[in-house]
């Protein structure tokens, strides 16, 4: 008797539960726990974005609270069966939304852009990635569904029939709705304006406009891409640069090291490498160098202590910056939505001094729009896989670097001096574990440790293995008799691991026990680069900050050519800061992101204390950085250079 009233009595809990959940599915309350949820998924964003934010802004809040408030009130006046179904939809794909924000975030510290649809096309490459971005955390983004889909499948929760309502509540009902409409568009409109004030930190725009807001701004503005050039024509355009270049030379055109026309009528060999991250430099693990050719590269000849990526981008980008002197647009768009508009690059001004002219990439000429961006360039020689005989050893796609680079000396061997060639090499490309490589412990000269098979682990090994071809290189110059006579400048292209990653903390701690944020930062964007000039030139270091966008006006200063329209400076004068294109600036002491840093403390400078001087020097950079971004961004969007 007592098991029976047990069991009796279970079954009437169980009835009474099921009772109480259908109550609440079936009534607008449903409506506001899943907005509450979606709250809760949002903030948790914020939490894993905004720089990785330890203090989301009370703006933030309020802002997601009122755009997730109109949401709410529309779905309140469905009917019933519609409401529900309408809820569950809407939240999923805003549930899906945030995590693909969460996702892409950790990717290239930087939030999602519509823009990003055109990159689908290299969803191969791209999705190897995905996996290792991929946390447990992140189920919640999913738990609602997960528990709301199990109860319907087990038959515990179903859809009631539409409530009959009088038609004094629907009146009553209507009235609110509208009111709470009215009342939150008025305030999520004012954040989407906010949105449209920071158009190129996109940390600024979460912070100031929610995601939400950034989102539909982002929408906007890429239907509406031209109304964020502030020059319309060349005229107007030129003559803004033309002044920002005279005050640079005014300001900055001390020149430390006089090397002009020292590379006149030499080879030059640009070797930019994959994933290749300034920390790796000159660093040991368990007793061994992580880029022993590198290392002593850099020791013997001149080494750039300072160089930064020009975005939170991709390889193209840093292709991009090199060739032109610009900062490229959203990630990868401009190689694959701007390809069509003519610039002055960096091999116009060699061909112009009847240097032959080659560029190499160990890929399919359809990745990141290549084939089409370097066909239109007036390049001498192009080779893509395809014209590379040896394809034994192939990484994700792209031709390992050793056969890159013995295979491309080889053609430069055969082609015409002096020479220009512009060498990408990609076999350290994410996710890193280097597939496809033969006898792949022969190659890599470190032991990682408890590293070992983690995704810092494999960077570590794939850096290895890039330095090892990098050494081959050297080798092949060597052997074929052109190092002597070829000036080598070689650089890193992005960042390879993401800017929070606690391994990434960890491993820099050992060297520094005072990891800042501002530390953090500088790492993810920094690149290791170096060059060599003559045969037996003096080893330099240069610890000034300098970025991608330098190296065209410095190559022309040291060949005696032409620069042309370079919104980058010679890396041998004086200027001391860089920006990049979404509104940093890094100078020699200090760091912008939305408020200046000290970069020895990591602490924001405290304005009350800095001299005038030091205040008129960071607004100087701040007006600087504001008007070479306006400039590079028109001449991208409307093609201000054609001829």
């Amino acid at each position: 008797m007592t098991n029976y009233n047990g069991k009796r009595n279970r079954t009437i809990m169980k009835e009474k539960i099921r009772h109480i959940l259908n109550r609440i599915v079936n009534s607008r309350l449903f409506v506001v726990l899943i907005g509450t949820m979606l709250f809760i998924k949002t903030i948790y964003l914020y939490k894993n974005t905004i720089a990785v934010s330890t203090q989301i802004q009370t703006q933030t809040i309020i802002g997601t609270i009122s755009f997730l408030t109109i949401i709410i009130c529309f779905l309140m006046i469905l009917p019933n069966k519609i409401r529900i179904k309408a809820t569950l939809i809407m939240s999923f794909l805003l549930s899906l939304l945030v995590w693909a924000d969460n996702i892409y975030y950790k990717y290239s510290a930087s939030a999602i852009s519509v823009e990003q649809l055109s990159n689908l096309q290299y969803t191969e490459q791209i999705t190897e990635t995905i996996p290792s971005l991929i946390k447990f955390g992140q189920v919640i983004y999913f738990i609602d569904f997960i528990i709301i889909g199990i109860l319907f499948l087990m038959k515990i929760l179903k859809i009631d029939k539409e409530k009959v309502y009088n038609k004094k509540q629907k009146i009553v009902n209507l009235i609110i709705t509208v009111l709470g409409i009215i009342i939150f568009a008025t305030v999520g409109v004012n954040y989407i304006k906010k949105g449209f004030q920071c158009l190129w930190n996109k940390d600024e725009q979460i912070a100031t406009s929610t995601i939400f807001g950034y989102h539909i701004a982002d929408i906007i503005n890429s239907f509406n891409s031209s109304k964020r050039a502030v020059y319309s024509n060349y005229n107007e355009m030129i003559s803004d640069y033309n002044t920002l270049k005279q005050e640079y030379e005014e300001n900055y055109g001390n020149i430390k090291y006089n090397f002009e026309g020292i590379l006149e009528n030499k080879n030059i060999l640009i070797v930019q490498l994959e994933s290749v991250q300034g920390f790796v430099a000159h660093r040991t693990i368990n007793g061994k160098e992580i880029t022993p050719n590198l290392n002593k590269f850099l020791d013997e000849n001149i080494e750039f202590t300072n160089m930064h990526m020009q975005s939170y981008s991709s390889t193209s980008d840093s292709e991009y910056s090199t060739v032109t002197s610009t900062y490229p647009m959203e990630n990868g768009m401009s190689y694959s939505k701007y390809f069509l508009n003519t610039y002055d690059t960096i091999f116009d001004i060699f061909n112009n001094k009847e240097y032959y002219t080659m560029y190499m990439h160990g890929n399919v000429p359809s990745f990141w729009n290549r084939g089409n961006v370097y066909s239109r360039m007036n390049i001498d020689n192009i080779s893509f896989i395809k014209d590379f005989e040896d394809q034994s050893e192939m990484i994700s796609g792209f031709l390992a670097d050793e056969l890159l680079y013995k295979q491309g000396i080889q053609k430069i061997k055969n082609g015409e001096t002096p020479f220009m060639t512009f060498m990408v090499a990609a076999s350290s490309h994410t996710a890193f574990d280097l597939p496809g490589i033969q006898n792949k412990y022969d190659k890599i000269s470190i032991d990682v440790g408890k590293y070992k098979d983690t995704y810092f682990g494999n960077y570590l090994e794939a850096m290895n293995y890039a330095d090892y071809a990098f050494g081959i290189l050297l080798d092949e110059l060597k052997k074929e008799g052109l190092y002597e006579d070829t000036a080598i400048l070689v650089f890193g292209d992005h960042n390879g691991m993401g800017m929070w990653d606690d391994e990434i903390k960890e491993f820099l701690s050992e060297t520094d026990l005072n990891v800042t944020d501002v530390d953090l930062k500088l790492n993810y964007t920094k690149v290791v680069a170096g060059m060599k000039l003559t045969e037996g030139n003096e080893s330099i270091k240069i610890e000034k900050p300098i970025n991608k966008l330098d190296i065209k006006p410095t190559l022309a200063y040291l060949c005696n050519l032409e620069d042309g329209f370079s919104l980058g400076t010679n890396i041998f004068a004086s200027k001391d800061f860089v920006c990049l294109n979404n509104e940093r600036i890094i100078a020699k002491d200090y760091y912008y992101d939305q408020d200046w840093y000290v970069i020895e403390t990591g602490e924001k400078v405290d304005f009350e204390v800095v001299s005038e001087q030091e205040k008129e020097k960071l607004n100087k950079y701040h007006d600087y950085m504001r008007r070479e971004l306006n400039i590079s961004f028109s001449v991208n969007i409307n093609n201000l250079l054609k001829k």
